[in-house]
């Protein structure tokens, strides 16, 4: 078997007393896409901050990209360098342009020359249809393309994995197929991607594997044909009616 991008084996975190992932076991493939649904508060989200060590897990091991993940700073830093993540809330910089919010990290964290990063920042832009707003700021702009920035801003650290947290779900309705597009686009690329979406459509359209979470545990993983034709698990079975009507 070829070194999964992302590897967890019998990964365990708890808040406290609660128990949010239970012996998670997960092996995802270079240029693989992943989509996590369940029910609200089943460690979807939990799942892949710890990804970037976000938030830190307690037992079994995370290995991302080859490096596994401890509370070593360098090894942190190291995953983080390789590892965007877009968030529910865009989390710009307000007080940065648009250009500026994506040419701040590559010119600090990876020493990219100013030049050299806009010109990058630009081109990324361009890509995700949005080149035109780059010396707006982001109260400028609505929240699908907010959004659109973010995830431009992800991409210009050249990362090898992207994480998505909802990134729609603070969207108006009319807003949210952009985004979906954008992301969809990246898929078509060959980016590895783990998305946390209730975003079914997108699901069965870009994802290889659908992961159904319930209580902090993988309960179903599947192709997407076979998990929304014949979900296995009951639970599975239960969310899918509630989800699709």
């Amino acid at each position: 078997m070829t070194e999964a991008a992302i590897r967890m084996i019998g990964v365990n975190k708890w808040y406290g007393e609660f128990h949010v992932l239970r012996d998670v076991d997960l092996d995802v493939a270079a240029g693989e896409k992943i989509v996590l649904c369940g029910p609200s508060g089943s460690g979807k989200s939990t799942l892949i901050r710890c990804v970037n060590r976000l938030e830190a897990h307690q037992a079994g091991q995370i290995v991302v990209d080859g490096v596994e993940l401890t509370d070593s700073l360098r090894s942190i830093e190291g995953v983080r360098r390789e590892v965007g993540m877009v968030f529910q809330h865009f989390n710009l910089f307000p007080h940065l342009t648009v250009l500026e919010n994506c040419t701040l990290a590559p010119v600090n964290v990876r020493k990219v020359p100013k030049a050299e990063a806009e010109a990058q920042a630009l081109h990324i832009l361009e890509k995700v249809r949005i080149a035109e707003q780059a010396g707006k700021y982001p109260v400028q702009l609505s929240g699908g393309q907010q959004q659109r920035v973010a995830i431009a801003r992800a991409l210009c650290m050249k990362p090898k994995i992207m994480l998505f947290d909802e990134p729609t779900s603070a969207l108006d309705p009319e807003m949210v197929k952009e985004v979906l597009d954008t992301m969809a686009a990246l898929a078509r690329e060959g980016m590895t991607m783990m998305v946390v979406t209730h975003e079914m459509g997108f699901a069965r359209q870009v994802a290889d594997r659908v992961i159904f979470m319930d209580q902090g545990q993988i309960v179903e993983i599947a192709p997407p044909e076979q998990f929304f034709s014949a979900p296995r698990h009951e639970r599975a079975q239960a969310f899918l009616k509630q989800i699709l009507h």
